[in-house]
């Protein structure tokens, strides 16, 4: 721990008064005592504090960090999706697309990909269809993203519990709520 000198400078004891209050002590010599021993007990609680404070510290700084990560890889999903949905928008189509409805992707032999509403078992059954490659189908969704056609039922019962879950609350829960954050 070092010597007693070191000691003195790294422990911050309160300043001596003999009249704390106005009121004499009875031995002020003993409020002024401090050996070695006290020194050395003081400044390995005061140690001891410093370690857990920091460990308390670092232990939350690496939840946030673990925040950050989790936030990092939900915005480059966000990204990835919105990044998709819109060259889905992009692909040629000759008529108007609704939310609600389920789209056929194809590519021709140039390489051009379009939208049909024709799905590919149509064309099979049709047999005069033109050679494409057939890509996926998509339902188009009221907020203009496209859900591939084989996560549609999950979607759906998401939507569906959500809709529960909202169903339950209170409407002036929301009237309640100060959304004004000053930072």
């Amino acid at each position: 721990m070092g010597d007693f000198r070191d000691l003195s400078t790294k422990v911050a004891l309160v300043e001596r008064n003999v009249q704390p209050q106005g009121i004499l002590l009875n031995d002020p010599e003993a409020v002024g005592k401090k050996s070695q021993q006290d020194l050395i007990a003081l400044a390995a609680e005061i140690e001891k504090a410093d370690n857990f404070v920091k460990l308390n510290a670092c232990n939350k700084l690496q939840m946030i960090v673990d925040q950050i990560r989790y936030l990092k890889k939900q915005a480059e999903n966000i990204l990835t999706e919105a990044d998709w949905n819109m060259k889905l928008h992009h692909v040629p189509c000759n008529f108007v697309k609704h939310p609600g409805h389920v789209y056929h992707l194809y590519q021709k032999k140039t390489g051009q990909l379009y939208f049909s509403m024709i799905s590919p078992e149509e064309w099979a059954v049709s047999k005069s269809g033109p050679f494409q490659i057939y890509k996926g189908s998509y339902r188009l969704e009221h907020d203009q993203s496209w859900t591939p056609l084989e996560e549609t039922d999950k979607k759906n019962k998401d939507m569906a519990m959500l809709a529960q879950l909202c169903s339950n609350i209170p409407a002036n829960v929301f009237k309640s709520i100060d959304l004004n954050v000053n930072m």
